[in-house]
């Protein structure tokens, strides 16, 4: 019983959280801030709680509609630890807003209630026992956000979340009609009920391979929006470049990460009726051209927040590989999608601090920034490192570890990979040397706004560089473990 015990308080936290804030008046900030702190730190203790007394190759079921294991765990950890170092980030940032009166004091009761939502939205998605239930949340994530988009009010940023909400909104309708082809495929499996991810794997040896093909295909292009995966990926530069710096990180850090572990599950289901070949080449080729893709409109781009963002759709065309290639591959994609979380939420946090300085997303407007802010800046260019591949960042690791997966059997679509991950290394550093080391822009302050904007960063960049050198055991385990649900070959 500890573990379905948990897990349900882990997952109403944020939802209790929210409910709590609504019933708090605009004015009772202080009283909203303790209330987000405590939500955050409460989940990150029951992650770790959780975390620490996981069984490896385990499943806990909770009733028909939760279930933890190892893939589950994995996105529970990223959403729980980067959530709580947001929250808290979120708090210092949005003071800072106000003080500059972007925002007024009614609009942070706002933000957190749908900031609360979204985290609750994202854990019932990671740990939803069947796909009813996981689309039902993963749309839930895309009304949430769709508000947090919009939340300046500004007509661009009206415009990115209609954006949002329509293509997603699409695409996941999409995505639920290969989830019901899925649920229609097996043979006197349920009366009446709905059937769980346990049921579906059980009956997929029988499932009839043509129409498993178009489920999946359905399913790819569905889910795959929401990744961000080309020719999909329209909406995700316009919304991650206007949501507030805060969103901008969960949305590239951890929503993207969900929306590809809920491909990865009916992946499972396919690889189990047919095998891997034809998920494995749908996920290469979609990845090859998000990677391609992304490194050649980065060249472009004029905000530092829309090139983190087509960043973003790089390193998941990235992980798509990896998953493609297989084997070692898949492990290496699930290292790359951790490293990927923590780098992508650091640089959007510090991209937040650099705006609130600033005052503008645009290259133009922006030089000098290790000078105006020497701890952002510092940070910012660390982050942008990292990100990069370069040694000894530990996704240089990972990057090495999926083209070396590729190198036997799909030679050619490595060459292209590697191609473009040096043209997209090249456009980045391109845009952000300038930014980060040119002359101070006239008028603008030097120093950092406040310590509160500064230690999540700090503590981000901690992290991965411990990561990069030494793993704990536990999230080892689990990284190993959900790499054999994903390939258990």
């Amino acid at each position: 019983m500890v573990f379905p015990m948990l897990l349900a308080y882990l997952i109403a936290t944020p939802f209790l959280a929210a409910l709590f804030i609504v019933s708090l008046k605009p004015s009772e900030n202080r009283l909203i801030e303790r209330t987000v702190q405590a939500a955050a730190l409460i989940g990150a203790a029951l992650c770790v709680n959780i975390l620490m007394t996981f069984e490896s190759g385990a499943t806990f079921i909770v009733g028909k509609y939760l279930a933890l294991d190892a893939l589950s765990l994995l996105l529970t950890l990223i959403i729980s630890s980067v959530g709580c170092v947001v929250a808290f980030y979120a708090i210092g940032y949005l003071r800072q807003e106000v003080k500059k009166n972007i925002i007024g004091p009614r609009r942070v009761k706002q933000f957190f209630v749908l900031f609360e939502l979204f985290l609750f939205a994202m854990l019932v998605a990671a740990n939803a026992a069947n796909p009813v239930l996981m689309w039902i949340a993963i749309e839930a994530t895309t009304l949430s956000t769709a508000f947090l988009i919009s939340f300046y009010n500004k007509p661009t940023a009206t415009e990115a979340a209609w954006k949002y909400l329509i293509i997603n909104s699409l695409g996941l309708l999409i995505g639920f009609l290969g989830t019901l082809l899925f649920l229609a495929l097996p043979q006197g499996m349920s009366e009446g009920g709905i059937m769980t991810w346990a049921d579906l794997r059980a009956a997929a040896s029988g499932f009839h391979p043509v129409v498993v093909k178009v489920a999946f295909l359905f399913v790819l292009v569905g889910y795959g929006t929401k990744v961000g995966l080309v020719p999909m990926h329209t909406w995700l530069p316009d919304a991650h470049g206007k949501a507030p710096s805060p969103i901008s990180a969960l949305l590239s850090g951890v929503l993207l990460n969900v929306a590809l572990v809920s491909v990865l599950r009916f992946k499972g289901l396919i690889d189990l009726s047919i095998g891997d070949e034809f998920s494995s080449m749908l996920l290469m080729y979609f990845g090859l051209a998000s990677v391609v893709i992304a490194a050649l409109i980065i060249f472009a781009q004029r905000s530092y927040k829309r090139l983190l963002a087509y960043s973003s759709i790089e390193h998941m065309g990235i992980i798509a590989l990896g998953l493609g290639f297989g084997g070692v591959g898949t492990l290496a994609a699930l290292f790359h999608m951790l490293y990927h979380s923590i780098s992508k939420v650091l640089l959007f946090l510090a991209s937040g601090n650099i705006l609130l300085r600033f005052g503008s997303t645009k290259f133009e407007y922006v030089s000098g920034v290790i000078r105006a802010l020497p701890i952002t800046g510092s940070l910012f260019l660390a982050g942008f490192l990292a990100l990069s591949g370069l040694p000894p960042f530990g996704m240089f690791f990972s990057k090495f570890l999926i083209l070396s997966a590729g190198t036997e059997s799909h030679f050619g679509l490595m060459i292209v990979a590697l191609v473009a991950l040096a043209a997209a290394f090249y456009g980045f550093f391109r845009h952000v040397s300038p930014m980060l080391f040119g002359p101070l822009s006239e008028g603008v302050e030097r120093g950092e706004a406040q310590i509160s904007t500064i230690v999540p960063l700090c503590i981000l960049m901690g992290v991965y560089l411990v990561f990069s050198f030494f793993f704990p055991e536990p999230i080892l385990a689990v990284l190993h473990d959900a790499a054999g649900m994903i390939s258990p070959k």
